[in-house]
């Protein structure tokens, strides 16, 4: 068991170890610490994590309900894998979610939106060059965090929340891709055209046309491994 005391940066307060020890472990697979098909033992989590072991049950127990992990029955709790048909499926509803999401910022368009993307962007930009697709990785989160908020819709907000968990665990990211930094850019650059304009319609088409793309990518760069 790898060492995940790191992502418990302070020792959690009375009453709430259960949620703290879900979110270290939560995160430590999403960054790929803990990858597909580890055993994720009750005994070393809490020696790792220094605490008992009946919050790292009930936080196993919470991400078998996301999907993060699973029981194999007399084996124990295993991180999930993701399969190509996963895989899939998680584009077919990201493409369908980002494009709606658009779509409700540009009719909202809260006060502020477009100055924080075009910030991101801007940030992104500067990062084309230089061949740090990590960051990029990151950024393209926040971009994307800030539309689905802007939205206005929580159980949209819930939905493109657990997708952007999924993504997170493929790797390596879209953005290692030769040329998609530069492309990536530009198509969110039409997303911030027309979220600025008010134009819903292209909104929702420029953040399907997005998804659609890095779907592609994603496919190429697998089916070529």
């Amino acid at each position: 068991m790898r060492d995940l005391s790191a992502y418990l940066s302070d020792r959690p307060s009375r009453g709430r170890t259960t949620e703290a020890v879900t979110n270290a472990l939560r995160e430590a697979i999403l960054d790929g610490v803990l990858p597909p098909s580890t055993w994720l033992r009750e005994d070393e989590i809490a020696a790792s994590l220094q605490v008992s072991r009946t919050p790292v049950r009930e936080a196993l127990r919470r991400l078998s309900d996301e999907g993060l992990a699973h029981k194999i029955a007399h084996h124990g709790t295993a991180v999930s894998p993701m399969s190509l048909e996963d895989i899939l499926a998680l584009y077919v509803v990201r493409e369908n979610l980002e494009g709606l999401a658009a779509r409700l910022a540009a009719k909202n368009t809260p006060a502020g939106l477009v100055p924080a993307l075009q910030k991101v962007q801007a940030q992104m930009e500067e990062l084309v060059d230089s061949g740090d697709p990590a960051a990029l990785s990151r950024l393209n989160i926040t971009f994307h965090r800030l539309i689905r908020e802007a939205a206005g819709n929580q159980y949209l907000d819930r939905f493109l929340g657990q997708a952007e968990q999924a993504v997170r665990r493929l790797a390596p990211t879209t953005f290692a891709a030769p040329g998609r930094a530069s492309t990536g850019c530009a198509e969110h650059a039409e997303i911030i055209r027309a979220i600025e304009a008010g134009d819903p319609d292209a909104a929702e088409e420029a953040g399907k046309r997005h998804m659609r793309n890095a779907r592609e990518i994603r496919f190429s760069a697998m089916m070529s491994m």
